[in-house]
């Protein structure tokens, strides 16, 4: 548990920092805050899933557990979608990006530690992040995308730099090439400076914009945080028991599942110049009750 709240500790404070050089004016517009989330987009969060990748191997990747996480996360999606959808919604990029605040795990800076410090094993989470950068990414960056094609937004979600990046990694794992240290060592550096860039961009976002304020967003946010925090992990229950998961599988799917929204998804939105809010204030929230989650489904198994 000490992982964890480390983790948390660590998150915060960067927010913190964030906050304080958005109150002091370091970060005095809303132009200069995007720089913090185009630099962490283009450049240090493919570096980050670059070198998380090149020390991967293709057993860590395909396992029941993530089966049933994905499963999860594609099943909440879609109930968001349908619930915004009733209630008014009809924005593709809008419902996208709440789908995504309601699915998308914090697998990295969150989840690692969790699955190694909770489940015993770091190899819980970095198939979650396979799934999520190759797979997720690429749908939620195509669909927001302002191109008139939704060839030429797929074509552009598929060449993103967060795609690039994983999936060099990935080449780098599975073919057995070595990357001299001189190459991967300042790769490892830049990638290093991926979540503070984003935490920080999110922390001076606050200071800007009040949580929970617009009625619309509002209402939003509260269906993404639910079904963040209690509907994909009965998802993940469900589907990894259809599956036939055992006890530890099981309760490795549902505590992944309760995971934080990413931040991701709040600098997808920001990159493609989408609205912000829901992602904002989704992950804002879910930071603070993603930890009692997990200790009732802890609670739960035993």
């Amino acid at each position: 548990m000490g992982g964890i709240l480390t983790s948390y500790g660590i998150i915060l404070g960067l927010i913190a920092v964030g906050f304080a050089v958005g109150s002091t004016r370091v970060i005095a517009s809303e132009e200069q805050r995007t720089v913090l989330d185009r630099l962490a987009f283009y450049a240090a969060l493919p570096a980050l899933l670059f070198t998380v990748f090149a020390r991967s191997t293709p057993e860590q990747m395909f396992t029941p557990v993530v089966v049933a996480t994905s499963a999860a996360a594609v099943i909440t999606a879609a109930v968001f979608v349908a619930i915004a959808w009733a209630g008014g919604c009809r924005q593709r990029a809008d419902l996208t990006i709440g789908a995504a605040s309601s699915s998308y795990m914090n697998s990295n800076n969150i989840g690692l530690p969790v699955s190694l410090y909770v489940l015993g094993s770091a190899a819980y989470a970095a198939p979650v992040v396979l799934f999520q950068v190759l797979i997720y990414a690429p749908i939620i960056l195509a669909l927001i995308d302002r191109s008139s094609s939704l060839v030429v937004a797929v074509r552009h979600a598929l060449l993103s730099p967060v795609v690039l990046g994983a999936a060099a990694g990935l080449v780098v794992a599975w073919s057995d090439l070595t990357v001299p240290d001189m190459v991967f060592r300042p790769i490892e550096v830049l990638g290093g400076a991926a979540i503070p860039l984003m935490l920080m961009s999110f922390g001076a976002s606050l200071t800007t914009a009040t949580p929970l304020r617009d009625p619309q967003a509002r209402t939003l946010t509260f269906w993404a945080v639910g079904l963040k925090q209690l509907g994909m992990p009965l998802a993940a229950l469900g589907v990894g028991i259809l599956l036939g998961l055992d006890h530890q599988q099981l309760f490795a799917a549902m505590i992944l599942a309760a995971l934080p929204t990413a931040q991701n998804v709040y600098n997808y939105a920001s990159n493609y110049g989408r609205d912000t809010r829901v992602p904002r204030d989704t992950g804002l929230i879910t930071t603070f009750t993603a930890l009692p989650a997990m200790m009732v489904i802890a609670a739960f198994f035993g």
